[in-house]
């Protein structure tokens, strides 16, 4: 591919963006430094697909993730069509990733395909694409890492922002298709993620979750030149004044290390609640799925954690179906669940992905087998979650504002186990931290009110 050399933007060649964002974590802040990456070139993001650049940010761990962008494509030709051919369409992330040339050859209108470790990129593949009124595809695996490649100037987040400082994964679960889309586990230095976190702080930011794959794998090279794990990033981290609380997220239960553990009782920024996917409960669908790690190895990690820190919430990720499991592998799990008791957890069905080992596996469970299972997992998560939040009733503690709530006159937050909670006629800046009472739980957030303190003042 020849490079053309982007120039910057005038008032005369202002163009619009629409980026539309599938998946994890990781894909939102992708998303947010696409845009970083566009503004010096004159676009400004808008809420419509009718934009002149149109960005698919896409999610590849669920069965259906190519179908869904297809469909999407299918819509948005008509939008390029009625404005013959005046819009440039993008499809990045790990479906771009997992399937470039495929995605080409079936929609041909579009523009652009960037994979997952090529997006600091965009701006020469897009003067590509203009100079040669022709598609361009880099779903390359640079040597170089792209967070080096991102600018410093970057958009506020608000009061809670995402910072990536680990990508990428060692661990090949059988099920998963991180590995092939966004490469082997790579981690930032610490002088460039206490960097970013400092402008994040800059533009607003009280709470920051560190984000990766496997984000409790990260050894990055320290302030001091050497190693560190993440106990130690998140101890320089904590020393940011204006910083408020930190969060991780998503971990890997092999890489709970002690050192991480102790953080959870010293660090007094790390908030009590903590992402930690176990996927099964059942010791033969483990080692299938590759894990590495037994039943009993995560209910001794979930004890020295609460040992750690009494007050510590989990969340956690559950596959049902997978390849061979049999009812007694299923009661396992509702076993472990019921054992744990957690705050949070999402669940799913098992879903076969192209190219990875379990897609061929024999003893495929049948998909209303499988799905049965799920929904008597789920009432059981529901029904955790809902004795958590009504177990915070009567309680205080301090609520991180964030805006607006749903209706007039009230403002929401986020609690330290992430909830969102509502209080009713406050003004209260966004971005500021404040004692609240619990008075009331729905499903899926609190009710509260300002602690009489707070009211005086």
């Amino acid at each position: 591919m020849t490079e053309t050399t982007p120039t910057a933007a005038t008032d005369q060649n202002l163009r619009t963006l629409h980026i539309v964002t599938w998946g994890c974590q990781m894909n939102a802040y992708d998303s947010l430094r696409m845009a970083d990456l566009l503004r010096p070139l004159g676009y400004r993001e808008v809420t419509t697909d009718d934009a002149d650049l149109v960005i698919f940010n896409t999610c590849h761990i669920r069965e259906r993730a190519a179908d869904k962008l297809f469909s999407a494509l299918g819509r948005l030709r008509a939008v390029k069509d009625a404005r013959n051919g005046r819009m440039m369409i993008a499809v990045a992330g790990c479906v771009a990733q997992a399937e470039g040339a495929e995605i080409l050859r079936r929609a041909p209108y579009v523009d652009l395909v960037v994979g997952s470790q090529a997006y600091h990129k965009l701006p020469e593949l897009i003067a590509a694409v203009e100079a040669k009124h022709a598609a361009v595809i880099d779903t390359d695996f640079p040597a170089a890492q792209k967070f080096d490649f991102l600018p410093e100037a970057q958009s506020s987040q608000g009061a809670i922002a995402n910072l990536a400082i680990q990508e990428g994964c060692d661990k090949f679960c059988t099920f998963c298709v991180v590995p092939y889309t966004r490469g082997a586990e790579a981690s930032r230095p610490a002088a460039a993620i206490v960097a970013e976190a400092r402008r994040l702080v800059a533009g607003g930011a009280r709470e920051i979750a560190l984000l990766g794959q496997n984000v409790n794998a990260w050894h990055g090279e320290g302030l001091d030149g050497k190693i560190w794990p993440l106990s130690r990033l998140l101890a320089t981290l904590a020393d940011l004044p204006d910083l408020a609380r930190l969060r991780y997220t998503t971990s890997h239960p092999r890489d709970m290390s002690d050192d991480l553990i102790e953080a959870h009782r010293t660090n007094p920024k790390l908030m009590p609640f903590l992402h930690l996917p176990v996927q099964s409960g059942a010791d033969a669908i483990l080692a299938a799925m590759n894990r590495r790690h037994t039943a009993d190895d995560f209910r001794r990690i979930v004890d020295k954690l609460r040992t750690a820190r009494p007050d510590i919430a989990f969340s956690s990720d559950f596959i049902i179906g997978f390849p061979g499991e049999t009812d007694a592998d299923f009661a396992a799990t509702m076993e472990l669940v019921r054992e744990i008791e957690f705050a949070l957890a999402y669940s799913f069905t098992y879903s076969r992905r192209p190219g990875t080992p379990a897609a061929d596996a024999p003893n495929q469970v049948p998909a209303p087998l499988a799905h049965a299972r799920l929904m008597e997992l789920q009432d059981v998560l529901r029904n955790q979650q809902h004795a958590f939040n009504r177990a915070q009733v009567g309680k205080q503690f301090d609520v991180l504002f964030t805006g607006p709530g749903r209706h007039p006159g009230q403002i929401a937050g986020r609690s330290p186990y992430l909830q969102p909670v509502v209080v009713e006629h406050a003004n209260l800046a966004q971005g500021s931290i404040h004692p609240v009472t619990i008075t009331s739980a729905n499903p899926n957030s609190l009710m509260a009110t300002l602690n009489q303190e707070q009211i005086a003042a």
